[in-house]
């Protein structure tokens, strides 16, 4: 028999031990350098309050209202009234003048209609007199 020019082809195939070797490889390297889980969580634990606890001391909080008056500026601090920024930042120095720190808390309550300006006048009066956390109440709600 004469071998003609067609000859029978054999089919290619793909060698995959090379790529097995590879990829596990890969995956141990992978496993190796992940994260691993913290095996300690750190806790907060609230601290003992004191012993001796006044019994009436109530938390006053200064409530800042930003009134709208027909002219010229209008605020009142709690129930106090008050005409001017200057007015606003002496009294609240005074009130603030000898709490705690963590009882310097002021509330600004302001009515949609005040320039965005003045309400940050009141915030810098409040900031300068020592307030600090300063809360922005929503309009609509009754203390």
């Amino acid at each position: 028999m004469a071998m003609s020019g067609a000859s029978k082809e054999v089919a290619p195939e793909i060698n995959v031990t090379p790529m097995i070797d590879i990829l596990l490889v890969l995956l141990i390297i992978f496993m190796v350098i992940s994260p691993q889980k913290p095996h300690q969580f750190e806790a907060k634990i609230p601290e003992k309050p004191p012993e001796k606890m006044p019994e009436n001391q109530a938390p006053d909080p200064l409530s800042l209202l930003v009134t709208v008056p027909l002219f010229g500026e209008g605020y009142k601090l709690n129930t106090e009234d008050l005409a001017s920024v200057q007015a606003l930042e002496d009294r609240l120095l005074s009130a603030l003048d000898g709490r705690p720190a963590d009882r310097k808390a002021v509330f600004i309550k302001a009515p949609r209609s005040k320039p965005y300006g003045e309400i940050v006048k009141v915030i810098d009066a409040v900031k300068a007199a020592g307030g600090s956390p300063i809360g922005l109440q929503i309009e609509g709600l009754e203390q």
